[in-house]
């Protein structure tokens, strides 16, 4: 859920962000789409399918909600987060291309949890 929340969050930051800067916006999409479903397969496709299987490998399946991830899953989340609040309340980058970056990221989140609902829904059956 956390991801998915995640991910609608940045896509629709994202698209707020296109439509008060419209100029090249078929271009920052081009660019971004792309980007976001490489990014998933190439980084998010592998972290997500070793978080399930580690999920479905677990004795206890009611443990406790942050046991889907490994620890330096958490760092690596944390310092994300970290690093995306910072840019933008920084202004080090603009808006407008801010939400490219946005899309980018929110893509491969989305997937993500997708992927994790499926398995979810999956294994219950």
């Amino acid at each position: 859920i956390v991801w998915a929340f995640a991910g609608a969050m940045l896509i629709l930051k994202a698209v707020n962000g296109l439509m008060d800067f419209p100029q090249f916006i078929t271009l920052k999409l081009l660019i971004a789409i792309p980007s976001g479903i490489a990014f998933y397969l190439i980084v998010f496709s592998k972290i997500s399918l070793k978080n399930i299987k580690r999920i479905k490998s677990m004795p206890d399946k009611k443990g406790p909600f942050y046991s889907f991830l490994s620890f330096r899953s958490f760092i690596i989340m944390s310092f994300m987060i970290s690093f995306g609040i910072s840019i933008r309340k920084l202004n080090l980058i603009p808006f407008e291309y801010l939400s490219v970056f946005y899309i980018t990221m929110g893509i491969p989140l989305f997937l993500s949890a997708i992927r994790f609902f499926y398995n979810g829904i999956s294994s219950r059956n």
